[in-house]
């Protein structure tokens, strides 16, 4: 197995404390008074120089120290936060990025950003090399401290690097560093991944307890600190506080290294305090890996339940059922493993809304909920794209100039709200502005002189907005560095129903837009509900079936005008899935009717047979018959015969027209 390479381990790492540093600045601009989030950036700025020098990114260490040296002003107090400093700091983020997705290629570049942010924040004087103030009148006096510090056993293993917080103290005054290596164990019982050595430094410094602090702001929970300040008469508090811990002494030390020692006998040593939660990252190749594996042992177990139900042996019996529950657990495992929230593609958006708003000179307040909803990492993938395009169009086209709202009565800030939520088999997740609203005039005039509809045509608003989707259409008056080419919502529509999804688009003038997208759970296994019409075996995503019914004896032979069923006072449509299937044969006498939720509507479909449950494997369709909308995919049953997967929502619209094509027949006949 090759070794991570630990420069890609450090991008991986640096691009989730960029995006926490993105959310905390988005934050901080809606509460600039919040210490917290101050903090939050601080922290964040830290470990980045940091973990950027350890790996070699000088580069970035070096941009992320000035950075981090202006915004220190804010954490003390010395400098306001304002949409300014908000929008420096951002672009300053996106550098770093940057520095370390292409080193070498955009050192120069951070200047000028630097410049800007040291001149908001008054610190444009402000030396390069040290973070400590220079001395100015009634600066404080230079004070001699004594800190000893001891790492966290599991310190190089996380990826400290003992030198770099000397560097850090070097760096606040004069220093003498002492090694105590009195606990090193000889060398055959050295583990390479534990940190033996202890620090004792005398320091010299301006500054104040606090900045000797910081340099160990990151391992304070699992390390043992001293600090004590050698001035005579003085001391800023007792040596061992609940801030710091007391160092141990040496024969505590080494019954410590004595006692982890053996718990290294068959695993790592992990802090004391049992129920910690640990996470591993993993490449998304493995997982599609396990995934596909996964996969083919639920078709060998539905083999295996097919050959066990024709044999009278009962200890096979046993066992199938036994390897029947092992198979579903791990398809459930490798499931919840794959699923991600939604929130992790949500957080990104914000920082989108806040740019399109100043490029735009809009008021724009972005609200997004459930972030918690859960959808497979494929799906999550393939969703940014379209989200990006939806999320401009409501800034860009939905919402209306601040002046033209106000003259509208409205409030001068518009809003986009982004929301996710489950809905039966799916996950609908909308796009809504509380802007004007779609010009069904505008559109269908748009529409007219393309070609793409008759003058005389009778469309309902419904209709004409789905003309937004055809490729090249758009409404727009002039072209933006934002939108007015054409291009978009084609490729959104594409990429949804790719995925199986669909999309449905409201508005009410005046009020705003609504789109809604529609996506399954995931695009691996589902739990799926074998049924027969004809002679052909179909699949049904079990998740969307509410109840099966038997069909009434009345409605077996073909119905005259629209199919209905009274189930329990409440009138649900039907579709006779022969028909639409054109299966041969015979229909069987005690049809069934499954009844489907879409939406929110309620939909029955007529089979012949309901076969019964299984764990259905999704396998693509081939790229002869991807356009079959009606059909989500197809599985390989147990006796190695395919099965079609159903996709509901096609189904029920090509059902819907199949039915008004067959009413019209009927009265064109009658007629």
């Amino acid at each position: 197995m090759s070794t991570p390479d630990p420069a890609d381990t450090f991008r991986q790492e640096a691009r989730d404390l960029l995006e926490s540093l993105e959310q905390a600045l988005l934050d901080l601009e809606q509460a600039p008074d919040d210490r917290e989030l101050v903090d939050s950036v601080f922290r964040s700025l830290h470990t980045l120089k940091g973990s950027g020098a350890m790996f070699g990114f000088d580069e970035v260490a070096d941009f992320v120290h000035e950075f981090e040296t202006a915004f220190d002003r804010v954490r003390k107090g010395e400098s306001s936060v304002t949409p300014a400093l908000i929008a420096v700091a951002l672009s300053a983020g996106d550098h770093v990025g940057k520095l370390i997705e292409e080193p070498g290629r955009h050192a120069a570049q951070g200047e000028p950003i630097l410049a800007a942010l040291h001149d908001i924040v008054g610190d444009r004087g402000a030396v390069k090399s040290t973070s400590v103030p220079a001395p100015s009148d009634g600066a404080r006096q230079a004070r001699t401290w004594r800190v000893r510090f001891r790492l966290p056993d599991d310190a190089l293993a996380l990826g400290t690097n003992p030198l770099l917080l000397l560097d850090e103290l070097r760096e606040l005054g004069e220093c003498k560093v002492e090694a105590l290596a009195d606990d090193v164990p000889p060398l055959e019982e050295i583990d390479p991944q534990v940190c033996y050595f202890a620090w004792d430094v005398t320091l010299t410094t301006e500054a104040p307890r606090e900045a000797i602090e910081d340099v160990f702001m990151f391992l304070r929970d699992g390390m043992a600190l001293e600090i004590e300040s050698l001035e005579a008469g003085e001391n800023d508090g007792p040596s061992n506080t609940d801030e710091v811990s007391s160092m141990p002494t040496k024969a505590a030390a080494q019954g410590e290294t004595q006692v982890q020692g053996a718990g290294r006998q068959g695993a790592p040593a992990t802090k004391a305090g049992k129920g910690h939660s640990s996470s591993l990252r993993v490449p998304a190749e493995r997982l599609d890996e396990l995934m596909d594996r996964v996969g083919e042992l639920v078709i060998a177990q539905a083999r295996l339940s097919q050959i066990t139900g024709a044999s009278d042996d009962l200890e096979l019996k046993t066992v199938a059922e036994e390897i029947e529950r092992l198979s579903s657990g791990l398809r459930d495992i490798t499931m919840g493993i794959r699923m991600v929230p939604i929130g992790t593609l949500f957080g990104r958006f914000r920082r989108l809304v806040h740019d399109l708003s100043h490029e735009l000179g809009k008021e724009v307040e972005f609200v997004a909920s459930g972030e918690e909803t859960e959808l497979d990492k494929t799906v999550i993938e393939q969703l940014a794209d379209p989200l990006v395009h939806l999320i401009r169009n409501a800034v860009d086209h939905g919402l209306e100039d601040p002046e033209r709202r106000q003259r509208a009565g409205k409030s001068r800030g518009g809003k986009v709200r982004l929301a996710a939520v489950h809905s039966g088999a799916e996950v609908a997740i909308s796009i809504r502005d509380d802007g004007a609203g779609l010009d069904a005039e505008r559109i269908r005039a748009k529409a007219e002189s393309a070609g793409l509809i008759a003058p005389d045509a009778k469309l309902s608003d419904h209709e004409l907005f789905q003309y937004i989707f055809h490729p090249g259409f758009s409404t727009a008056s002039e072209v933006t560095s934002v939108s007015g080419r054409g291009v978009g919502m084609d490729a959104v529509k594409r990429t949804i129903e790719a995925l199986r999804g669909s999309i449905e688009l409201a508005s009410e003038p005046g009020s705003g837009t609504t789109v809604t997208l529609h996506l399954p759970l995931t695009l691996a296994i589902i739990d799926g509900m074998l049924v027969r019409v004809g002679e052909g075996r179909y699949c049904l995503p079990l998740l969307a079936v509410e109840e099966c019914v038997e069909l009434p004896e009345a409605e077996i032979t073909e119905a005259q005008g629209r199919n209905f069923l009274n189930i329990r006072g409440s009138l649900v449509p039907f579709l006779r899935l022969r028909e639409l299937f054109a299966a041969g044969g015979e229909p069987d006498p005690h049809q069934k009717v499954v009844v489907v939720s879409s939406g929110e509507s309620r939909v029955g479909l007529v089979v012949d047979q309901i076969i019964g449950n299984n764990q259905t494997v999704i396998k693509p369709l081939s790229r002869l018959h991807a356009d079959l909308g009606t059909f989500s995919g197809a599985t390989i049953l147990g006796d190695g015969s395919v099965a079609l997967i159903l996709d509901i929502t096609h189904l029920v619209s090509f059902g819907r027209g199949f039915e008004q094509r067959l009413r019209d027949e009927r009265m064109r006949r009658e007629a």
